[in-house]
């Protein structure tokens, strides 16, 4: 099972790094970093709540793509964004028909159909705001899923016939999620299996 971490920290240093730099440190390195346009940002670690959901996704959506060209991938995966220089790990990626490298580096892919964040509180304005943004980005982009790990909520957002971002909300247990794209349902009490919320 991949390791969780997926959450931007503090810039690493104040300086501005080339894309080659910050490869090179990756490489070297036991945590995770994320680069966007010369800077590197540590990525910070994640709770129990966050590794039971992690679990639970990335079995589900394994298993129901068994057979099919499309496969997910965890937070080891380093995913590329061309278009705007973001090199970051999304907790799930699904790529269809292989993997696509960048031309720089084997280890990093581009052009994913589906990326799942898992949401936490020092997370969730980045990735519902401009991590988002900075997602949109990316032209094979069909799904972006964010899954609170503190409260019953399950934010999808699709690429709709008209090819604008649709959306969809989810916060009752009892709720099934359509990856559109993907084909199939995945129900949020499968999400939230042994995931316990705090009573404060």
């Amino acid at each position: 099972m991949d390791e969780i971490v997926n959450e931007p920290a503090v810039a690493y240093q104040k300086r501005r790094y080339t894309i080659e730099e910050y490869l090179e440190m990756e490489k070297a390195s036991t945590v995770k970093h994320e680069y966007f346009q010369g800077e590197v940002f540590a990525m910070s670690g994640a709770g129990d709540n966050h590794n039971n959901i992690f679990s639970n996704v990335f079995i589900e959506i394994g298993n129901k793509l068994k057979g099919k060209p499309c496969r997910p991938y965890g937070s080891d995966k380093r995913m590329n964004i061309p278009e705007n220089t973001l090199f970051t790990y999304p907790d799930i990626s699904i790529y269809c028909n292989g993997l696509t490298h960048t031309d720089i580096d084997e280890d990093t892919s581009i052009l994913p159909t589906v990326i799942i964040e898992i949401l936490s509180p020092s997370t969730k304005n980045y990735d519902r705001g401009k991590k988002f943004n900075l997602y949109k980005d990316i032209p094979s982009l069909k799904e972006y899923i964010m899954i609170d790990s503190e409260s019953v909520s399950v934010e999808a957002f699709y690429v709709n016939e008209n090819k604008n971002w649709a959306f969809k909300d989810h916060k009752e247990i009892t709720d099934v999620i359509t990856f559109v794209s993907m084909g199939f349902d995945l129900a949020l009490t499968d999400i939230y299996e042994h995931v316990r919320f705090s009573t404060k």
